[in-house]
């Protein structure tokens, strides 16, 4: 059985790689946008996990270890899904709810790497990661407000355009 540093560190090398990941896949998302706010969103969000990844590497060394990755395949599956809405032009609001599964994901991996550290005795990597869970839920939740927005417009365009 893994000790909680072990699955610790196996966490942070998993979410590390995520968050890579999703360097690549914001821009994809943010030209396939048809919606200002939402473009705009998306690429406000690479900033942020652009500056989540040098956080991570500044928990690494809070905690004494080197920087790790290890592929996120729950990560490659929500980018993957993302890619066929884009491919299908599925439109803004599929956009938004591929969005919002990795904010989900993301939200439920950084409050556990978030406890844990505390447990672990870890206050720099728990503030870190602490930072970066609440900026994941402001994200998911301005992606509520723009979702709000767009759907009541696409929603409007689709019942003018059956008349």
């Amino acid at each position: 059985m893994n000790t909680l540093r072990e699955a610790f560190l196996n966490e942070l090398a998993d979410v590390y790689d995520a968050e890579k990941q999703l360097t690549k896949a914001l821009p994809k998302m943010a030209k396939a946008s048809e919606d200002h706010s939402l473009r705009s969103g998306f690429q406000t969000h690479l900033k942020e996990t652009e500056n989540q990844i040098k956080r991570l590497d500044q928990v690494f060394n809070a905690i004494g270890e080197k920087t790790k990755s290890k592929r996120c395949k729950a990560m490659r599956g929500l980018i993957e899904v993302s890619e066929e809405l884009i491919d299908e032009k599925a439109g803004d609001a599929a956009l938004i709810c591929a969005a919002q599964k990795v904010e989900h994901y993301e939200i439920a991996a950084y409050g556990s790497l978030r406890s844990w550290a505390s447990i672990l005795d870890e206050p720099q990597a728990a503030r870190l990661l602490a930072q970066t869970f609440y900026e994941e839920k402001d994200t998911d939740q301005k992606l509520n407000d723009i979702a709000e927005i767009v759907i009541s417009l696409e929603e409007s365009e689709e019942g003018h355009a059956e008349h």
